[in-house]
């Protein structure tokens, strides 16, 4: 008993100080998640794309709204067109402005104006369309955001399993080796008394060898899985998690109809992108129709800056239609053709490639629920074959070479039956993500 405690306290100083230079943090599955959604590169980069595209949308709204402009220009001149326009203008002609020898060799005036005008879009047919198009790439967007965080919640999950998983595999193995260490004190003893020969204590020797060396592996593993999540996390690095809770079977899992939803928002997005491209198509097509624009401006002049003694305005309308112009707007049109189809086909793609994927996650399912269930039994079997070779060793009835092999396997089937239930929980995390 002694014996045994000292060597529990031997690997914890041995796990503790290679951990001095680490903090280690307890960590809920809810915190990473709550980290993650908060905090994650990712996502914020996606988000920042939806504000993006939100800002486009923003930018349409000017196929309604005027555009206003202020100006105040200043100059001097001696052309005679622009000094008697200006004296024109100004309200300050007088008799003597038309003799030729004024006309055709005026003085330098100077001319001020401070103008305001108004341009207001009436009918622009391409133009509403091309703002429904940046709508949906809107709304596209913001579903893709939805997806992303699915995603990166989904990743979450299986950082902090591989945690739990990484816990398990240490304790495990700090079991073999503990019981490695015994066998060997036990060995030594044997060999003391002649019961047994040096081939035998090396053999045992080589056993522990081996398990400090997958527990030396197991602890960096551990260390990978924290750093992983750090980084979905966004925090400092240099730490070590430890989950508040332990893996096991996650058996309140409850699915709908296991099928690929249409209202997945990854496929709603993909949607709405085909959407936008078959409106640009159609917003490229209007282009050949006229455009109708009211403008309208008032005008102030004065030969003194920031004056304006005189004044006029102008208020007009503007038909205007580029019958051709030359074969570049066919050409877009075509292009926007394309592009639609292209669009078509990868929205068709992206569902099969969708639906091959469930069902490979459905199969995966069944096929970890049926591993989980043999390795359980596999684990039971092995525990006490190892239980029955120890007792017999012990009173001399066993080879050390059998006793070793069936430690190794009970070691075998504890690692893999916790492997078992982090892929049977990970395949029912998966299997809801592709059909939520």
């Amino acid at each position: 008993m002694k014996y045994k405690t000292y060597v529990w306290l031997l690997v914890f100083f041995n796990w503790s100080s290679l951990l001095i230079a680490q903090s280690i943090t307890p960590i809920t599955k809810a915190e990473v998640l709550n980290a993650v959604l908060e905090d994650n590169y990712t996502i914020k980069i996606t988000q920042e794309s939806y504000n993006e595209a939100k800002a486009d949308y923003k930018q349409t709204q000017a196929v309604f709204f005027p555009n206003i402009a202020v100006s105040h220009t200043g100059l001097s001149t001696t052309n005679p067109l622009m000094a008697f326009g200006s004296k024109l203008n100004q309200g300050i002609i007088t008799v003597d402005d038309f003799n030729p020898q004024t006309l055709n060799n005026p003085d330098q005036t100077q001319n001020f104006a401070t103008k305001f005008e108004i341009q207001q879009p009436l009918i622009n047919v391409d133009g509403f369309y091309q703002r429904k198009a940046a709508k949906d790439k809107m709304q596209a967007m913001s579903l893709q955001v939805e997806r992303t965080n699915d995603y990166l919640k989904l990743e979450a999950e299986k950082a902090y399993m591989q945690l739990q998983l990484a816990y398990k595999a240490i304790a495990v193995l700090q079991q073999s080796l503990d019981a490695a260490l015994a066998n060997k004190k036990m060995a030594e003893d044997k060999f003391d008394q002649g019961y047994l020969q040096r081939a035998d204590v090396l053999a045992v020797e080589v056993r522990v060898t081996e398990v400090k060396n997958q527990l030396q592996q197991a602890k960096t593993q551990l260390e990978n899985v924290s750093n992983y999540l750090s980084y979905i996390m966004n925090t400092e690095s240099d730490v070590v998690f430890r989950p508040t809770d332990s893996l096991q079977i996650d058996s309140n899992v409850s699915f709908g109809k296991l099928e690929l939803s249409k209202d997945r928002s990854d496929i709603k997005a993909m949607e709405f992108v085909t959407d936008a491209y078959e409106t640009m198509y159609k917003a490229d097509k209007m282009n050949f129709l006229p455009r109708l624009n009211a403008f309208g401006s008032y005008e102030l002049y004065d030969d003194k800056i920031f004056q304006g003694n005189a004044n006029g305005y102008i208020i007009g309308a503007q038909l205007s239609w580029t019958v051709l112009d030359g074969t570049k707007r066919f050409g877009k049109v075509k292009k926007s053709k394309a592009i639609l189809e292209k669009s078509k086909w990868e929205f068709e793609q992206y569902k099969s490639e969708s639906q091959l994927e469930l069902n490979k996650a459905k199969r995966m399912l069944v096929d970890a629920e049926q591993k989980l269930q043999l390795s359980e039994l596999a684990l039971e079997q092995s525990k006490e074959a190892l239980r029955i070779r120890t007792d017999r060793f012990q009173e001399g009835l066993e080879k050390t070479t059998d006793l070793l092999l069936t430690e190794t396997q009970y070691a075998q089937k504890q690692l893999i039956y916790y492997q078992t239930i982090f892929e049977y929980n990970y395949a029912q995390a998966y299997v809801r993500f592709l059909t939520q």
